[in-house]
């Protein structure tokens, strides 16, 4: 099994690229990523980030209305989409998941968001996660 920054790092992956894929051809998208990339996964990994993808994509707009309300100033349509994906991933896991400190998953989010992101991205994340942590 992957450690758990590499099983986020693979669910905010699929996160993105379901910016750019309509739900119905996710769940193909999400096999092709998972057994056909570079590192592919083992099937305990693989199950484990799907059904990550699947709670996260099914609260989208309980997410975004979230983001929306902690994030002054930007509108959902003017945030990036890598940052996007990074605080759909956070959000989820700072509201839905008890088993990840916030502190955790705030500190994950800015790592991906520096790795993933435009430059300031790190900052910008972290902004937005800290209106939550309060």
């Amino acid at each position: 099994m992957l450690n758990r920054s590499r099983l986020r790092e693979k669910v905010f992956i699929l996160l993105f690229e379901s910016q750019f894929n309509g739900p119905e051809d996710m769940p193909e998208q999400a096999r092709l990523y998972l057994k056909e990339s570079e590192e592919a996964c083992d099937d305990e990994s693989a199950v484990y980030i799907e059904e990550r993808f699947n709670r996260i994509t099914e609260k989208f707009s309980e997410i975004d209305e979230l983001i929306q309300k902690h994030s002054s100033g930007w509108s959902i349509e003017r945030i990036g989409k890598v940052e996007l994906s990074v605080l759909r991933l956070a959000v989820y896991e700072l509201k839905y998941d008890d088993d990840i400190p916030a502190k955790v998953a705030i500190n994950e989010a800015v790592n991906l968001a520096k790795k993933y992101g435009q430059d300031g991205a790190g900052p910008f994340i972290n902004g937005i996660l800290a209106n939550f942590a309060d």
